[in-house]
């Protein structure tokens, strides 16, 4: 189960400069203008082996150059509600603000581990400013400077330590997350399979606001099938409600086996429903595509093969990807639908035994080697599957610096063709023998 950390705190003080640390790439969008982050953004990160996603909320003020202490406390107050842990970052240049001071108030009462972070901390002279900082009693601080590292490695050794390790629950029903954009028939799905009106369907979208188990029994296998609330893009988040259904859904991908990703047959794979995608592919997820209202589109000779076809191109390199086309309304391949999650979610469980591994792999590598560096040539002589709950391979070699990205694809396309692990992201590591 991976662990959700909050930024929080008011414009302007270095969040989303934090947050693009973090994750270790330029996501949020950085300017000196104050509430720059108009929306929120999610991401992963790990540190001494743990991994944890990071949510940047924003320290926005929407149509007004004035902060509002509401849209402030609100943010915060969902933070709370929906992460394990909350970094509070503040400002050494401008100090305690009355608005800190109102935050402060909020975390005090809060049950979860929160971390004080005082940003633009670059030089000595500011260490010793930040000690007001104590004022806002929440104990110990951090001091950081977000734009260069510095003192950020402290902050996320004490962070990993409060946070929860893996737990693998045995008996517990596998999770089959059917996500996607809003109004594209996620509820409608659930509803068909199960007979019965468990969840609202309406024509608006965003009518689910949470996330909804619903136990399943079907072709001898039980599980939970959990409807998420609509993620929107991310530029659409207006609403604090929405905003705390979008949380919801991306730590439902975080917490499913399998997700079943419902796409709206007459919108097209447009860009959201990519980022969902790679969303649970990040989380290594296994993966399904449902494209729902079939029975609207209008079809001539090739029209399924040419849809299906630019799903794939959309999400290449990973394309090993179940793609179904159904309709909730008549009820057209929904259990197919079901039959191709339950056989994603064996195959992420498999474990391919190293003898087998070995015979099949190394005679593959033998006839296609990695091809030569500088004149250097690359002998690969074992692989195992590592014993991970996903499926993750290590091959060894003589020289693992030289094995470029464009031949670990080859090696995951044959793995894939002799192992079918169809709907499932894979790992592969070359390290030296």
């Amino acid at each position: 189960m991976s662990n959700i950390v909050a930024i929080v705190g008011r414009p302007n003080v270095g969040k989303s400069t934090l947050f693009n640390r973090l994750i270790q790439r330029r996501d949020a969008i950085v300017d000196s203008i104050s509430g720059v982050t108009r929306d929120r953004h999610y991401g992963k990160s790990d540190w001494n082996g743990k991994e944890f996603s990071v949510i940047d909320t924003g320290g926005y003020a929407i149509g007004s150059d004035d902060i509002f202490e509401e849209e402030i406390r609100k943010q915060v107050q969902l933070a709370i509600e929906e992460s394990d842990i909350i970094v509070f970052v503040v400002d050494v240049e401008e100090g305690i603000t009355p608005m800190d001071t109102e935050v402060a108030n909020i975390l005090r009462k809060v049950k979860k581990p929160v971390f004080i972070a005082v940003n633009k901390v670059d030089n000595s002279m500011r260490v010793n400013d930040a000690l007001e900082f104590y004022n806002l009693g929440l104990g110990e601080y951090f001091t950081i400077s977000s734009i260069n590292g510095s003192g950020t490695g402290e902050l996320l050794d004490a962070l990993t330590e409060k946070l929860e390790d893996e737990v693998n629950i045995e008996n517990e029903l596998p999770r089959f997350a059917v996500v996607g954009r809003p109004n594209a028939g996620k509820s409608s799905f659930i509803n068909a399979l199960i007979g019965e009106e468990r969840n609202i369907v309406t024509d608006i979208a965003g009518t689910t606001r949470d996330s909804i188990d619903t136990k399943y029994n079907r072709f001898g296998f039980e599980f939970n099938l959990i409807d998420t609330a609509g993620i929107r893009k991310k530029s659409k988040v207006k609403e604090d409600l929405e905003f705390y259904s979008v949380m919801r859904a991306v730590r439902a991908i975080e917490h499913c086996d399998v997700a079943i990703l419902v796409v709206d047959a007459t919108r097209g794979f447009e860009g959201q429903d990519e980022n969902i995608f790679w969303l649970a592919e990040k989380n290594k997820k296994g993966v399904i595509i449902l494209v729902n209202k079939w029975d609207l589109i209008e079809k001539e000779t090739n029209t399924m093969r040419d849809f299906e076809a630019k799903i794939r191109r959309e999400i290449a390199p990973f394309t090993d990807v179940p793609i179904l086309f159904i309709s909730t309304l008549t009820k057209q391949r929904i259990y197919k639908a079901i039959e191709t999650a339950v056989d994603v979610f064996k195959n992420r469980k498999k474990r391919i035994p190293t003898s087998k591994l070995n015979d099949t792999m190394l005679e593959i590598v033998k006839h296609n080697g990695p091809p030569a560096i500088k004149g250097k040539f690359v002998k690969i002589k074992y692989c195992m599957q590592l014993p991970s709950p996903t499926p993750q391979f290590v091959f060894f070699c003589n020289l693992p610096q030289y094995v470029k990205d464009p031949y670990k694809r080859f090696v995951e396309n044959k793995l894939r063709e002799n192992f079918n692990l169809h709907g499932v992201p894979i790992v592969i590591y070359f390290r030296q023998k």
